[in-house]
């Protein structure tokens, strides 16, 4: 039987960070502990580097943060993608990376 595990408010779950959230029962009960928000940071922080390896190494420090319990990911402005979002401000034109 698949799993179904939550995405975020304006991200879907890529399947390199579903793969992730199995590989360890702490971090999915987390995951699916966490608001949809705070969820959609998570996902916008680790997919929306501009070369693969920044995403490579989002994903290995977000399992390592949330390993630790952290809630959403520190620093991070928050999803520019998300209707009414603030955050744009911060970014340059990103298009969303729904998958």
């Amino acid at each position: 039987m698949t799993q179904t595990i939550p995405g975020g408010t304006a991200h879907s779950l890529p399947d390199d960070v579903k793969k992730m959230l199995q590989s360890d029962a702490k971090i999915l009960e987390l995951w699916e502990d966490i608001t949809p928000l705070a969820r959609n940071e998570w996902l916008c922080w680790m997919t929306s580097g501009a070369r693969v390896e920044t995403r490579v190494k989002r994903i290995a420090v977000g399992k390592s943060k949330m390993q630790s319990g952290e809630r959403r990911p520190c620093c991070w402005q928050g999803c520019p993608h998300r209707e009414g979002s603030n955050a744009a401000k911060y970014f340059k034109k990103i298009p969303a990376n729904n998958g």
